[in-house]
């Protein structure tokens, strides 16, 4: 009785990872941040718990961003000018994030060196809309053009829900998976939380990430009860070791 009296107070200060390796802080080039100032804040927010360093991966979807190494390099360092302008020490790269598209496939077949987390690993994602017909037929062609996909949040394609099987095969298609931080707070709805505790539990994921976009992102990612929430699920795991960034 009164147990709760003497429960020690909830450590909230954890937060999963110092590196990000899916963002989108470069300023203007897609839904992210709009400017570089909504940038250098993203970062500050990330800062506070504990990230030192971040991959940005702007969008590259051939009907709304066509984003190039050269359009992303330029954001880049119009980020990194600002951050060493105000002295700020917060190490940023970039790579991209790639929807397996007809345009990326047409990126793959002209042997376009893509974008990458580091040597060959590449961060793809689906549709949310259509449900591909033959991911492993994305995963082969990949893998023989030299790269290692990342499939990016499988927890929020709808398609997906309640058929728990095809995360499993997915990863036997040969890629990783990687977890968005926020599905696990319920901000993507019940079902995609749903998904995401599942693969955490069957140790389906290899990677975590942000996914930052916006404040809103951030507030919610930062918030003590919702850093509670990662300890609880993400503790046990050096993540994103394994990718040695």
């Amino acid at each position: 009785m009164f147990s709760f009296l003497f429960r020690k107070k909830q450590d909230t200060s954890y937060f999963p990872l110092t590196t990000d390796i899916h963002s989108h802080i470069l300023p203007g080039i897609d839904d992210g941040a709009p400017n570089v100032e909504a940038s250098i804040e993203l970062i500050k927010g990330l800062m506070s718990v504990g990230v030192t360093k971040s991959i940005a991966t702007p969008h590259i979807i051939s009907d709304l961003y066509r984003n190039t190494p050269e359009t992303i390099g330029n954001a880049l360092q119009v980020l990194r000018d600002e951050l060493k302008r105000q002295e700020i020490d917060f190490e940023v790269s970039a790579a991209a994030e790639y929807m397996l598209d007809g345009y990326f496939f047409e990126l793959l077949q002209n042997k376009q060196p893509l974008l990458t987390i580091k040597d060959n690993i590449v961060l793809t994602e689906f549709s949310y809309a259509l449900m591909p017909n033959q991911p492993s037929q994305y995963s082969f062609e990949l893998s023989l053009a030299g790269y290692k996909p990342i499939l990016a949040h499988p927890e929020r394609y709808p398609y997906y829900f309640n058929n728990n099987s095809m995360y499993h095969q997915l990863v036997e298609m040969g890629f990783s998976l990687q977890l968005n931080l926020l599905s696990l707070t319920g901000y993507y709805g019940k079902e995609a939380l749903k998904a995401a505790k599942y693969m955490l539990k069957n140790n389906l994921y290899s990677y975590i990430g942000t996914d930052l976009h916006h404040p809103r992102h951030l507030e919610v990612l930062i918030h003590p009860v919702n850093r509670a929430v990662f300890r609880e699920h993400l503790a046990n795991k050096d993540w994103n070791s394994s990718i040695g960034v």
